[in-house]
């Protein structure tokens, strides 16, 4: 009779305690979520929505990351200048629907870029012995560079070369910091680095935001002594920067005529050892008489200038594809002009905005700009590079 009892108090507790169990957790009811774990989905019920992380900065995007992407939309800036025929003056006035552009032959679709773009000018001026009668002209026009050139919220950093790449003044507004900087061009060596000069420019300028236009003047003779880069490299370091080059080049027959005269090697035969064409031994007198100047250099450079008709230099190079121009030192009055001309020129220039359908086709990218309308001519810079479409 005992054992009954305590089996059946036994059987009451058993019960007891499911009862308990069942009231705590109901039906339709999951067990509590402990901390660290993810609440299982309910049948019919979508689950909680996790709370998403701020937004990368495209410019801090994981590498590898597929889940994130970036898009770029590419727009070139061509400068275009549009001069008439038959005087080469200026044209103003032109609107977008008067040019046609094409993207290696593909018609774009164009827009006037009516945004002000202040000038970045880097002067780069060879300041070698040749030089010595031509820098006096040239420390003349800062008055010029800063009234007429640079225009309003416009800069310029000035660089000297010879054997030597230096940089006078980096980019200034200052009309005295100007104007100091171009007395400071003294003549040097006889070495000429024109490219790695030009170089020098390009990388200035690449430092300047893509919203300034990006110019740069050289005057120098168009040949170079001594650099260590290519006329090539240069070119495309200028097309890759969007830079315009200008040139005001100097002629070698003038810096032969003007330099200082180098002495002639001396004679290793003494004066009384030489005869003279009707047998009479020479005198000092007679020795100075013969010895006028050495007038070799000149003369070498007439025949080195018809010999080079059809070689491009370096400053041709640099002006005829990047969409500048090319001017002749030979006074200072036409000195004076140049830059004046360069002046206007930049202040008169069509900004063509586009964004090519093409950005897909890697490589260069030719640009022909036409205008609709008859005996004007055009000039812009040839093209440029790019890598592909973004991915």
């Amino acid at each position: 009779m005992r054992m009954r009892i305590v089996l059946a108090l036994g059987l009451l507790a058993f019960a007891g305690a499911l009862t308990i169990l069942f009231a705590q957790q109901q039906p339709g009811q999951l067990p509590p979520q402990q901390p660290g774990q993810l609440a299982p989905k309910q049948p019919g019920q979508l689950p909680p929505q996790q709370p998403s992380p701020p937004p990368a900065d495209s410019d801090q995007l994981a590498q590898g990351d597929s889940a994130q992407f970036r898009i770029s939309t590419l727009n070139i800036l061509v400068p275009v200048t549009v001069t008439d025929k038959t005087t080469h003056k200026f044209v103003n006035g032109l609107t977008p629907l008067d040019f046609e552009l094409y993207d290696n032959d593909k018609r774009q679709r164009i827009t006037e870029d009516i945004a002000a773009h202040p000038i970045s000018l880097v002067m780069v001026v060879q300041s070698n012995a040749a030089m010595e009668k031509i820098l006096p002209n040239v420390r003349k026009v800062g008055s010029l560079l800063n009234g007429l050139v640079l225009g309003e919220f416009g800069e310029i950093a000035i660089i000297g070369f010879d054997h030597r790449i230096q940089t006078l003044s980096p980019f200034t507004a200052d009309p005295e910091k100007i104007t100091d900087a171009l007395q400071k061009l003294k003549p040097g060596s006889n070495s000429s680095r024109l490219n790695d000069a030009a170089m020098e420019g390009v990388n200035l300028l690449k430092t300047r935001p893509n919203t300034r236009k990006r110019i740069m003047l050289i005057v120098s003779e168009s040949r170079d002594y001594g650099s260590e880069i290519h006329v090539r490299e240069v070119l495309s370091a200028m097309e890759f920067a969007n830079v315009l080059s200008y040139s005001i080049d100097v002629s070698h027959l003038i810096t032969s005529l003007t330099a200082p005269v180098q002495p002639n090697r001396p004679n290793p035969i003494p004066v009384e050892g030489r005869r003279m064409p009707n047998g009479e031994p020479a005198t000092p007198t007679t020795d100075a008489q013969l010895n006028v100047g050495n007038w070799v250099p000149a003369i070498k450079e007439i025949f080195t200038q018809v010999k080079g008709i059809f070689v491009k230099n370096p400053l041709e190079v640099f002006t005829q594809y990047t969409g500048g121009r090319e001017y002749s030192f030979m006074t200072q009055r036409a000195f004076e002009q140049a830059v004046s001309d360069i002046g206007e020129e930049l202040h008169s220039q069509y900004l063509l905005t586009y964004s090519p359908n093409n950005q897909n086709e890697p490589g260069f990218h030719e640009i022909k700009v036409r205008v609709l309308k008859p005996d004007l001519e055009v000039r812009k810079r040839d093209g440029y590079y790019i890598a592909g479409a973004p991915q």
